[in-house]
């Protein structure tokens, strides 16, 4: 069943690509190919190697951002990139060129976090401003903030819930004669580049994603046969087919290839140990001794 729903994410994925970028099946080659003429030349290459930057299991992650952009770019336009900003945010150009993520977007990469900035600013062009921000890990629907002066009962109001992510709040009376507000959990959307850094992702899975001027290949790394025997058994023992699998793990493309087929996300809790475990073998992490340990003990 799990699996199924795993299945079902990457039909409406590959939906939502073929929608936004023309795509049957993504690839990074197809992906460069339609952001360069968009964003031209610099800012692709500047972004391409930001993505090589990245580790291996986060490559697709920074390629979904980059998808991102070339979307919020077409519905903006170029001109998103060099827009002032007022106070202490740049112009999202000076961004690409420091690849130093800002307040509120610390914890993202730097394509990360210009892809959830386009995807806010999308939204906002689309339906608004938003008149507050509310956190969806609680489903109270009541009272979430406080409203704006000068509202009137049955108003909706936009409200932000994540980048480039809007529901309506609707405004109404209470039994008091004040007034509150309800959000409508079937008004949620996101803005076009939000659809985008989602699906592409999914749609287009872990890998192998291979770059321009990569030499060597970073894919066909070999990995050490012992590590890889333990993982490859511990997934068999825990409902891995070997058709998931693969028939053997010789390099690092071969592991990249069998994590986005097992679907482990999809599995039990036990699974995110062996992914730590994986990810150490991809990464060629200092911490794949510990990784494996844990796995064992678990």
């Amino acid at each position: 069943m799990r699996q199924a729903h795993a299945e079902d994410a990457r039909t409406e994925a590959r939906r939502v690509v073929r929608n936004l970028l023309g795509e049957e099946r993504p690839t990074s080659d197809a992906l460069i190919g339609d952001a360069r003429p968009v964003l031209g030349d610099e800012r692709t290459d500047r972004s391409l190697g930001l993505a090589l930057g990245a580790s291996l299991t986060r490559r697709s992650a920074e390629l979904a951002a980059f998808a991102a952009l070339l979307v919020g770019t077409r519905e903006l336009g170029e001109e998103w990139w060099s827009r002032p900003r007022g106070g202490k945010l740049p112009p999202p150009d000076e961004v690409l060129h420091t690849a130093v993520a800002i307040e509120p977007w610390t914890d993202l990469t730097a394509l990360e976090m210009l892809a959830a900035w386009i995807s806010d600013d999308a939204a906002d062009q689309m339906w608004g401003q938003p008149v507050a921000q509310v956190d969806l890990n609680s489903w109270q629907a009541e009272d979430r903030f406080r409203l704006p002066g000068g509202v009137k009962p049955g108003q909706r109001l936009v409200v932000h819930f994540d980048a480039g992510g809007r529901l309506d709040a609707v405004v109404t009376r209470r039994l008091d004669d004040e007034l509150g507000s309800n959000l409508d959990f079937h008004s949620l959307r996101y803005s076009r580049p939000a659809e985008a850094l989602w699906s592409w992702g999914v749609a287009a899975g872990l890998g192998p994603h291979r770059l321009p001027g990569e030499d060597p290949d970073p894919y066909a790394r070999r990995v050490p046969a012992a590590a890889g025997d333990i993982l490859r058994a511990w997934a068999a023992r825990h409902g891995a087919t070997r058709e998931q699998l693969g028939e053997r793990w010789d390099t690092v493309g071969d592991v990249v290839a069998a994590i986005e087929r097992v679907d482990w996300m999809w599995r039990s809790g036990e699974w995110f140990g062996w992914w730590r475990g994986t990810s150490a073998l991809v990464d060629d992490s200092g911490h794949l001794h510990d990784r494996l340990e844990e796995l064992a003990a678990g």
